[in-house]
């Protein structure tokens, strides 16, 4: 990278990859700490994503960006620069080389992002991340054509790790696949008498279950099991497989206990992973995941390998189950089968609350996010119209609503519990759900899932008639006039809805 805006990027020194043992003792130098566990601990000063000073230049930015770059790179003239290289995607054809420049003092940014990616295979960068935490004014300049990105006054390590995966789902685009905000797994069940192989994509904001799913055994007894892929990004290609990213979880802390979390948190403990904003007591070291006085949004970089049933690959040969995880308080039940339509219209909603990663002022807020994916560039009308495209060409994929919130109200409805969650999950894989047309909705609904108690998610435990209807009127003409601001949408989309 020689020139950025017509201008030479010649920091005053570049340490060129320098050696993960090298950047853990820099990073201990500049107030990390050794917790209980053995692990890493570091504290930053920005906290969550800066989504609201983030702007996507497709075209030529305007002259004050133009202005702002000149001057961050007058400033580098005079700083040492430590440049990271790694791999984003492992298959063949899919690898995006990614390289990081960060300013030194910041050493455990390139020490995190390295040890999310794959290592470097000597190549030019695809994709490139020039980050200056210490600069005053914060902003990330996102430059899709260059496969570049600016990152100003913020040391904290997703803003980092989005930047590449926000590029390399833009190329996705651009080759005629899909970028999705998903995690991936395998759950190996007995259909009948035959041991199969099913493929998941989990669709769902932070803050939803995503993870907490992705994540889980499913308490499955030999030789019933899962296999855990990815937690965060997937490239769901033309054929319906997806290709994996990225190799280690960035999961959330915040309460993480063995009982509830048993993978995550086994992995949290390793001495590979590196812990971000968690509370850890100096003297002693002891790491407190309940205590969220610095955050409520704590995070752990843990490696895949310290994660069970992870294997050496993180893609999926074939997606046979796509489900999106929504977290609705009131009508929506546990789970509901939808058809291509409905699904692309469910992309197209992406419905979910807004958690601390993204804006901690707004946390618990309900909000639609195309694709429950806020990093899209470009047309989000166009990645729909792919969505429903590519479930069209691969027909035998199933698609599903999840809600991980409650049934009834926040104040005395039925909280829908992780138990019940993975349960239903397995269900599908095994084919054991009975079925019923939801003759509102257009979509199926359960009316019995084996391990599930159904009965405490009747509305007519929650509501009377004329509430159940006056909801789901409202609810319908939000997701209306929702999917109406999307020119060009197919127009089943909208149809699936609203026939």
């Amino acid at each position: 990278m020689e020139q950025i805006l017509g201008k030479k990027f010649e920091p005053k020194k570049i340490i060129d990859n320098p050696s993960e043992e090298s950047l853990r003792a820099w990073a201990l130098e500049h107030g990390g700490v050794i917790s209980e566990f053995g692990n890493l601990s570091v504290t930053t000063n920005v906290r969550n994503r800066m989504a609201k000073l983030t702007e996507v230049i497709l075209d030529q930015p305007d002259p004050e960006d133009a202005e702002l770059v000149h001057n961050v790179l007058d400033y580098l003239k005079k700083k040492e620069m430590i440049a990271l290289d790694r791999v984003m995607c492992s298959t063949p054809g899919f690898k995006g080389h990614c390289r990081l420049y960060v300013t030194t003092e910041y050493a455990r940014l390139p020490l995190m992002w390295g040890n999310t990616l794959f290592p470097s295979e000597g190549k030019e960068p695809d994709f490139i991340a020039l980050t200056v935490p210490e600069w005053q004014e914060k902003k990330v300049l996102v430059f899709p054509a260059a496969g570049l990105t600016i990152i100003l006054g913020s040391d904290y390590k997703g803003e980092n790790k989005k930047a590449m995966l926000r590029q390399v789902m833009y190329w996705a685009k651009k080759q005629g696949h899909l970028g999705l905000h998903a995690a991936s797994k395998v759950l190996r069940v007995y259909r009948g008498k035959e041991l199969r192989d099913f493929g998941f994509l989990l669709f769902g904001l932070s803050g939803t279950g995503k993870t907490s799913l992705s994540c889980h055994s499913h308490w499955l007894g030999y030789p019933e099991t899962v296999v855990i892929r990815q937690d965060d990004v997937v490239i769901l290609k033309r054929d319906g497989a997806a290709v994996g990213t990225e190799d280690s979880f960035y999961i959330k802390t915040d309460s993480l206990e063995a009982s509830s979390q048993p993978l995550l948190y086994a992995a949290a403990l390793s001495p590979r992973a590196i812990l971000e904003n968690v509370l850890v007591h100096p003297e002693t070291g002891k790491v407190d995941f309940f205590d969220s006085s610095l955050t409520s949004n704590g995070r752990a970089m843990v490696k895949r390998r310290d994660i069970a049933f992870t294997d050496e690959s993180v893609d999926l040969e074939k997606v046979d189950f796509i489900v999106f995880i929504t977290r609705r308080q009131d009508i929506m039940p546990p789970v509901a089968r939808l058809s291509q339509e409905w699904a692309a219209a469910a992309f197209m909603l992406g419905e979910s609350v807004e958690t601390s990663a993204g804006d901690p002022t707004e946390a618990g807020k309900l909000l639609r996010v195309v694709g429950t994916n806020p990093f899209i560039v470009g047309s989000r009308t166009e990645e729909g119209n792919m969505f429903l495209d590519i479930l069209r060409a691969n027909p035998d994929i199933q698609c599903f609503f999840l809600n991980t919130g409650t049934v009834g109200g926040m104040v005395r409805g039925q909280n829908i519990s992780v138990r019940d969650s993975v349960k239903i999950l397995e269900m599908i894989a095994k084919d054991k759900i009975k079925w019923v047309k939801d003759d509102f909705w257009g979509y199926e609904v359960p009316a019995e899932i084996p391990g599930v108690e159904m009965d405490r998610f009747d509305l007519k435990n929650h509501y009377d008639d004329e509430q159940i209807d006056e909801l789901s009127e409202n609810l319908k003409n939000e997701r209306v006039n929702w999917l109406s601001q999307f020119p060009g949408l197919n127009r089943d989309i909208l149809r699936a809805i609203n026939p």
